[in-house]
């Protein structure tokens, strides 16, 4: 079904795992195309070639997986992220703070360290009343 504007309305149309392998047997007849076949059933061609390609890797079965199950081993033990060696942080570089005033005649007032707002506004204070 589709509305005004050619937009599908409606819920989708599920197709069994018995129909899909009957649309993909049809495109493996001689002189038969993908196309076609799509077209005669109204089904998109695109999804045609999925289900040939998911029928071609053995996974086109009920519940869209393989139910066979292969051995597993695991070669390398897992490493959760919480037992991981952490790698410590580069060493912050110690930032020495300075503020240096030039005076006329060659005279200069250095302050070296850290630096507060309280500092700053004696300094900006007392040069300014100069």
């Amino acid at each position: 079904m589709t509305d005004k504007l050619g937009r599908r309305s409606g819920p989708r149309r599920k197709y069994s795992i018995q129909e899909k392998r009957a649309m993909v047997e049809e495109t493996r007849q001689t002189g038969a195309s993908v196309p076609e076949v799509a077209q005669r059933h109204g089904v998109n061609a695109n999804l045609l070639s999925v289900w040939r390609r998911l029928e071609k890797q053995g996974l086109l079965v009920e519940g869209g997986t393989s139910k066979a199950l292969l051995p597993v081993k695991v070669a390398t033990p897992t490493v959760l992220p919480s037992e991981r060696a952490r790698v410590p942080e580069p060493a912050q570089r110690e930032v020495t703070m300075s503020i240096e005033v030039e005076f006329t005649g060659a005279r200069r007032l250095r302050i070296r360290g850290p630096l507060d707002r309280a500092t700053l506004r004696e300094l900006i204070s007392a040069l300014s009343s100069r």
